[in-house]
């Protein structure tokens, strides 16, 4: 028969369970919508968004999309330019390879900051550790269509370009802001950020007309939203899923573990402890060494061995129990043959311990060695034979 939950237990199962419901709920109303995302993405309404840059595009006549399949998926005929702005994580092998490939085949990619810059096959970004200040207008510092149709842009200078790599179109001292390099039959655009592609950013002065300049000819130019970057669309990895839900089912399973654990311990089968035994000689000779010490009768313990040490060796030779250390020295040259000039000076030493209430230990513990190995030695006092 099941054994039954105990009314603790259904207490603290009932609480457990409560607290997961409300951190579930909380999770989902909680967590950001799609529309509230703060970042630069065509579905993103918000001012750092760039919906209002696709809408614009869509609206005049450009071919844009969204795209929200990995790159690696993505064909180009030479006319394609992908846009990766602020995207969400670092790309991975895979990842770059794919970009690296879409460009050597004739892709475009416009891009942007740090993060941007590693999808690139080479990346010469720089983080900007101070920036002046949230905008800055930079002019063009090289002649060309987009320089030409923008000379000046605005945007926030949260990174650089590396001076000598690729050709650079807005910067100002401090260093490049706007870049442009060419990879086998493609280029890249890279941004030091995604304002001039976010709905407050568009209308700063020219940074409408550089972005219609990048894409160049509507006609033949196909504009891709790379939305992937942002989490949109179908992610096998693990590493996509919302990290809120993880760390959910991370305290539901930890916490059902611990219920679990909790009542499988106290309803299995109780077994009692082995009884420990009081009469263990190792125990004993623990506790009274333990006394000794306390009581500091160094002396005493030297004594008890002693008597019993004499009581032996006189019993053996046939002496009085009372024989002094000169006289059981004597007896054992004679009758033993014990040639040790320390045998009379370690009896001599133990018979006076007694005498020194405040004997070093040291000397004690020396001392009773002594004495046991004269007993082995001699054989004085009776072998037990272990059992196998």
């Amino acid at each position: 028969m099941p054994a039954k939950i105990s009314p603790g237990d259904r207490k603290i199962l009932l609480i457990a369970g409560s607290t997961f419901l409300i951190l579930v709920v909380l999770g989902f109303l909680l967590a950001p919508s799609k529309s509230d995302v703060h970042d630069a993405s065509s579905y993103a309404a918000a001012s750092e968004g760039a919906k209002a840059a696709y809408l614009l595009l869509q609206g005049s006549g450009y071919r844009v999309e969204r795209w929200e399949r990995p790159v690696s998926e993505l064909k180009t005929d030479g006319r394609t330019l992908l846009v990766i702005a602020d995207p969400a994580t670092l790309p991975d092998a895979k990842e770059k390879k794919a970009v690296e490939n879409f460009i050597s085949a004739g892709g475009r990619v416009m891009t942007n900051g740090i993060v941007g810059a590693a999808f690139l096959p080479d990346d010469f970004s720089e983080v900007n550790p101070v920036p002046a200040k949230p905008w800055s207008d930079f002019p063009a510092v090289t002649p060309s269509a987009l320089t030409r149709a923008a000379p000046m842009i605005t945007l926030a200078t949260s990174s650089f370009w590396r001076s000598g790599a690729g050709i650079p179109l807005y910067g100002s001292d401090e260093g490049t802001v706007i870049a442009q390099v060419a990879y086998d039959k493609g280029d890249a655009i890279w941004l030091a950020s995604a304002t001039p592609l976010t709905n407050a950013g568009l209308k700063e002065p020219d940074n409408l007309e550089f972005l219609l300049a990048a894409i160049g000819d509507k006609q033949q130019t196909r504009i891709v939203f790379d939305e992937y970057v942002h989490g949109y669309g179908e992610h096998s990895a693990p590493g996509k899923s919302h990290p809120l839900m993880t760390a959910l089912l991370l305290q539901f399973f930890v916490l059902a573990a611990a219920a679990l654990f909790t009542f499988s311990r106290r309803s299995g089968p109780l077994r009692p402890m082995a009884p420990e035994l009081r009469s263990s000689p190792l125990e004993f000779v623990e506790t009274l060494g333990g006394l000794y010490e306390q009581a500091h009768a160094s002396s005493v313990s030297v004594d008890v061995y002693y008597q019993r040490f004499q009581f032996w060796i006189t019993r053996r030779l046939g002496l009085s129990k009372d024989a002094s250390a000169e006289e059981i020295d004597r007896a054992v040259r004679e009758r033993w043959r014990l040639k040790d000039d320390n045998f009379l000076q370690t009896l001599r030493d133990a018979a006076a311990a007694r005498y020194h209430p405040d004997f070093p230990q040291n000397q004690a513990l020396k001392i009773v060695q002594s004495l046991h190995s004269y007993a082995v030695k001699l054989k004085l006092f009776p072998v037990t034979k272990e059992k196998n």
